[in-house]
């Protein structure tokens, strides 16, 4: 009953995917340039031509070249290194964020969008969160919470879960009043059957693009806070930290700058070409087009 209701992941076949990704080509590089970095990522130290932490003092601030590809900083230890290494602090921030965010706003959004008496209550928490920006939010968190990667990671799931419980209630009040579930009501269904079976199975979709677009604003929140000061410790290398340390040497040595902030805007670029990509893909409206 829940598939003839809305439109799910496994209403496409993998050929009809791959085809469509085929033809939307900025899709598909996003796809690639995604999977190159996580597993840049996951096989860091075969990846990394040093340390990321050994320094040389002798070598600091060094050009780019055919031994440190990008470079060095201020203490002589290869960029390239560092970069790669930031990359799995980063994506694992982004990854743990959309897990935390997903995880409460799905709670939130089901319950406000199937229980009518919780739906008032629910929504003026969700709007009064959403009523203020993201990276000010972030920063109170971090402020009561304390600057450590824990810390950040919990400070943007909590920001980003407003956006994902809206998008959630929103579908759960459309499908509340399909006639399948009136149908499993009448015949005595319970309710947490009714919602992990019929509701949350027609969420998949939206909850998949919202977590794309979450995965991007996570790393891009996380090198702001990082930028700023008020994000993890200096001495973890992510993209943020390495900006952030470096911004003194503008002028002098960009590299520092340059490098890590490529690779945010690579990420980001991606995840923002999957989400195009799966948001046309899902909605059958949008999919006749393509």
């Amino acid at each position: 009953m829940a598939g003839a209701s809305a439109p799910s992941a496994s209403a496409l076949s993998k050929g009809r995917i791959w085809q469509i990704l085929w033809r939307r080509k900025a899709a598909l590089l996003g796809l690639t340039l995604l999977v190159i970095m996580i597993l840049a990522a996951l096989f860091a130290p075969w990846v990394a031509t040093h340390k990321p932490d050994a320094m040389r003092i002798a070598q600091r601030l060094k050009p780019p070249s055919g031994i440190n590809f990008f470079g060095t900083d201020e203490f002589g230890r290869d960029l390239f290194s560092r970069v790669v290494y930031g990359g799995r602090i980063s994506l694992t921030v982004g990854f743990l964020t959309v897990c935390i965010s997903c995880v409460l706003g799905v709670t939130l959004g089901i319950l406000a969008g199937f229980f009518k008496r919780l739906d008032t209550g629910l929504t003026r928490i969700i709007d009064a969160m959403m009523s203020f920006p993201d990276i000010l939010l972030a920063i109170a968190l971090v402020a009561v919470l304390g600057p450590s990667l824990v810390n950040v990671v919990t400070a943007l799931g909590i920001v980003y879960t407003p956006r994902v419980a809206r998008v959630v209630r929103a579908s759960t009040l459309v499908i509340r009043e399909l006639p399948f579930v009136e149908a499993a009501r009448a015949l005595g269904t319970p309710t947490w059957r009714i919602l992990g079976t019929h509701v949350l199975c027609n969420l998949t979709s939206p909850i998949m693009v919202q977590a794309t677009f979450i995965f991007a604003y996570a790393i891009l929140a996380e090198a702001g806070l990082s930028f700023l000061g008020v994000g993890v410790s200096p001495e973890i290398p992510t993209w943020g930290t390495i900006i952030s340390t470096g911004q003194q040497y503008a002028g002098k040595a960009d590299w520092i700058m340059i490098f890590p902030g490529i690779a945010i805007v690579t990420a980001v670029f991606s995840l923002q070409m999957l989400g195009d990509a799966l948001r046309d893909m899902l909605d059958p409206k949008l999919r006749k087009d393509l």
